[in-house]
């Protein structure tokens, strides 16, 4: 995931000249080639934020879901369609929430907005977009050796 903006936006303003802000993304990145801010990712933005003794960003979460909303069940029994879940000992295949939040920040999904947020007719373009990535992958033909 990208740094935030907010996160770009403090690193800028802790940064005394441009010089030593091209340092620190070169430092975070461990790459001499990366000068801008928007070339850190999330995770990078904090570890410069924390070296310079700023409080550190909490992840944005949209795929925060209501267990008891069927729509919200409907919506990760598609993930799991598709290929996004994980192991769990009690109950076997489990929606990957980390896949569906990563999806959910993308220009990929149709409302960015947290699940718990979305209205009605939200929910359904989020639920169609997933319906038809999971259709196209499951309708192509196995690759032949």
């Amino acid at each position: 995931m990208q740094a935030t903006a907010d996160q770009i936006k403090i690193i800028h303003s802790i940064t005394p000249t441009r010089d030593i802000k091209e340092e620190w993304v070169q430092w975070a990145t461990e790459d001499v080639t990366k000068i801008s801010c928007k070339d850190l990712t999330f995770d990078q933005a904090n570890k410069i934020l924390v070296q310079n003794k700023c409080k550190a960003h909490k992840p944005l979460f949209y795929a925060k879901f209501d267990s008891k909303n069927t729509r919200h069940k409907y919506l990760l029994s598609v993930c799991i369609t598709y290929g996004w879940f994980v192991r769990s000992g009690k109950f076997g295949r489990i929606a990957d929430l980390d896949k569906l939040n990563e999806w959910m920040l993308s220009a990929k999904c149709p409302v960015r907005k947290p699940l718990m947020k979305m209205t009605g007719d939200e929910l359904s373009k989020v639920i169609a977009a997933l319906e038809k990535m999971s259709l196209k992958q499951n309708s192509k033909p196995p690759k032949l050796c």
